[in-house]
């Protein structure tokens, strides 16, 4: 027994030995690094004070600090950067639904401002701005080389003034002008109708009203189509959809499935990483779900979309997304500023990653650029049948109500025809859950 103990004794004092051995030159190495770091914190030091002796013109020391810890945010990703007091309760508004601007959602390429998408309702929306558009200019002043915060602040303004802009659109040959006028936006996260017998539900940002606004305005569709057997499915609108909170993009994931996992976040260290499962309750009560998605539809709609399609709960129409699959954490700083910063990848339920990938439709439509009204073609004549013939046989099979539901259906069918010239995605989705619904054994 006492041999046995002092092997024991032997093994770890021979551990002990190994570990010091092998922890002396990582020690050295650490210890190498810190004085490296040490040095070019005194190298920025002494750039910070020799600029503030011998610029050319009195600069702020504040400002010049704030440039720099933006600089250092920004030289990461696109979409870390430091928020100063002012940014900061900004964004704390936005979240909440309403704050002043033009109603765009951008990131930064090539030096450029690239839309990510425009809101629905906002200034920029209604002045034809488009998903994929580059900023070249404000107001005259170009923005290349500007940080994306720079080139933000540039595009504010007080409510009601005006802003020039100057955008470069695939498919155009020049740069053109757009006039803007600033306005408060107030954004109404979900708006709900219903479009024949599909329900629509055109999800704008993913901000603290979300789900309970999809939730309700399901429910009062649903109500007043007489009831979840008089609907034949849900359309889930994403398009144009910047993103927003992770927190509603987990709710409304889950308001369509039962069980499983909706996303996973993977930071720096395995340990950080999160995993967000459903909970047992379907909002559509296993309905058919079609989700819309574009170019503009971007990270908590790539969440919502890639966790619908991977559990095939949806049929995922439309164009290949944005590819933000990054997330972003906001950490309040002294004085009231915050930095944003990256901190995790998120994974769709199959375990992909959707960064600078987006999430692929099942079903590619493209939406077609709507043509000048002067290009036009005129409506063709309605075409002559057995009813407009004088002394036809009358339908003697059918009761009137037979030919009135008829009748009925078939101004649906042509309202949606009406819908291609309007909305060419939104119509093909509500074709597909018309022929889900047709092939639907009923209960």
């Amino acid at each position: 027994m006492r041999r046995f103990v002092v092997a024991g004794l032997a093994g770890t004092l021979a551990g002990i030995i190994a570990t010091t051995q092998v922890a002396g030159p990582l020690v050295a190495q650490e210890a190498k690094s810190n004085s490296k770091v040490y040095e070019q914190l005194d190298l920025f030091g002494d750039i910070f004070e020799r600029i503030r002796a011998q610029y050319v013109e009195e600069v702020d020391a504040g400002e010049l600090i704030e440039a720099a810890i933006d600089g250092m945010l920004t030289s990461l990703d696109p979409h870390s950067s430091y928020l100063s007091p002012e940014d900061a309760a900004q964004m704390r508004v936005q979240t909440r639904g309403e704050f002043g601007g033009l109603g765009i959602e951008v990131t930064q390429e090539e030096g450029f401002v690239k839309v990510v998408s425009p809101i629905d309702g906002t200034p920029a929306d209604e002045a034809g701005i488009e998903a994929g558009d580059f900023i070249t200019h404000v107001d005259g002043e170009s923005v290349l080389g500007l940080t994306l915060d720079k080139a933000v602040e540039l595009m504010r303004g007080p409510v009601g003034s005006e802003i020039v802009i100057t955008v470069v659109r695939e498919g155009e040959d020049e740069p053109f002008d757009v006039s803007i006028i600033r306005d408060t936006i107030k954004l109404t996260a979900v708006r709900a109708r219903t479009q024949g017998t599909s329900v629509v539900l055109r999800v704008t940002t993913f901000n603290d009203q979300t789900y309970p606004n999809l939730e309700e305005g399901l429910k009062k569709q649903v109500e007043a189509a007489g009831g979840i057997d008089k609907i034949n499915g849900i359309v889930l609108d994403l398009r144009n959809n910047p993103g927003g909170l992770l927190t509603q993009a987990i709710k409304v994931s889950d308001a369509f499935l039962n069980s499983g996992e909706i996303v996973s976040t993977r930071g720096r260290n395995p340990e950080d990483g999160e995993r967000f499962n459903a909970t047992d309750g379907d909002l559509a009560q296993g309905k058919p779900v079609v989700v819309l998605i574009n170019g503009g539809s971007a990270s908590a709609s790539e969440i919502v979309a890639g966790a619908l399609q991977d559990h095939r709960r949806a049929i995922v129409v439309g164009t290949k997304s944005f590819g933000k699959g990054s997330v972003q954490t906001v950490m309040p700083l002294r004085g009231d500023g915050a930095m944003r910063l990256t901190t995790a990848r998120y994974y769709t339920p199959s375990g992909r990653s959707i960064q600078a990938l987006g999430v692929s439709p099942d079903i590619v439509v493209e939406q077609p650029r709507r043509r000048p009204e002067a290009e036009e073609e005129a409506a063709s004549p309605r075409a002559r049948s057995e009813a407009d013939l004088r002394g036809r046989l009358n339908n003697d099979s059918l009761s009137e109500d037979e030919i009135r539901q008829i009748e009925e259906d078939r101004a649906k069918a042509e309202a949606t025809a009406e819908l291609r010239q309007e909305d060419y995605q939104l119509a093909y989705a509500i074709d597909i859950l018309k022929g889900l619904s047709a092939f639907t054994p009923a209960k």
